[in-house]
């Protein structure tokens, strides 16, 4: 969207921001500030705007669903068709299944936390120990410098979704505004994180952020296989110069 308000101005109202529904405007606009004031008006008009867009897509979300309901409901109750289909993923247990053995959801189809664990390296995949080990120490290497990161593992470190986050933003850094994520909100995290990555470095979204938040901590398994894919993504676009690949 088009906005009358410079991108360079000096002088800002709430008023005139609030009409700015171009996140990458507002972030353009925070990086040419110097005044402090100005400054702040800019983030919390930043912070309105992701928080209106993360309402809308709940919403929507939601009007989808009650769709869905209804739909189940004008065939007499019946609890097959989308709305199981939708209901068996919800309930798919996110860890501790056997490998190989995914529950499957209507249709057939694993839901995405299996689809994303099938495609998990096995614990016992050759010389899996060293490239791990090396790919650890690079993801801790590249978000030493963000708050509130402290990269140990492939699992708990990564929870709320802000280690995510501080990576892709490191090689990204006019995507998002980092300053402003709040580590109490994962999914929203894990969202932002995953779909900058795609749409930056065309990294798979191998991963769901709506089953991440029903795990107590993510499999480690499937992490560390995300962070591959985008690591090689990134190799790829010539964003990381290496010999040997992780």
């Amino acid at each position: 969207m088009e906005s009358n308000t410079d991108v360079g101005s000096a002088a800002v109202t709430s008023k005139a921001l609030a009409a700015i529904e171009d996140e990458e405007v507002l972030n353009k606009m925070l990086d040419n500030a110097t005044d402090f004031e100005e400054r702040r008006i800019l983030r919390a008009a930043l912070r309105d705007l992701l928080k209106k867009k993360r309402d809308k897509r709940e919403h929507d979300r939601g009007s989808r669903q009650q769709d869905l309901r209804q739909q189940g409901l004008s065939k007499g109750g019946t609890t097959g068709g989308a709305v199981t289909g939708r209901a068996s993923m919800n309930q798919q247990p996110p860890t501790n299944k056997p490998s190989g053995q995914p529950s499957p959801s209507a249709g057939g189809k694993a839901s995405p936390a299996v689809a994303s664990a099938q495609k998990c390296p096995p614990a016992t995949a050759p010389n899996l120990k060293n490239v791990k080990q090396m790919l650890l120490d690079w993801c801790r290497a590249k978000t030493e410098p963000y708050e509130g990161v402290a990269i140990h593992n492939f699992s708990s470190s990564w929870k709320d979704g802000i280690a995510f986050c501080a990576l892709v933003h490191r090689f990204f850094p006019d995507a998002f505004e980092y300053s402003i994520l709040n580590p109490n909100k994962p999914k929203e995290n894990f969202q932002l994180a995953f779909d900058t990555a795609e749409r930056l470095a065309g990294c798979p979204p191998l991963l769901d952020a709506d089953d991440l938040v029903r795990m107590k901590e993510p499999d480690w398994k499937c992490v560390y296989t995300y962070i591959q894919e985008f690591y090689r993504c990134l190799v790829e676009k010539g964003l990381v110069k290496t010999k040997k690949r992780p």
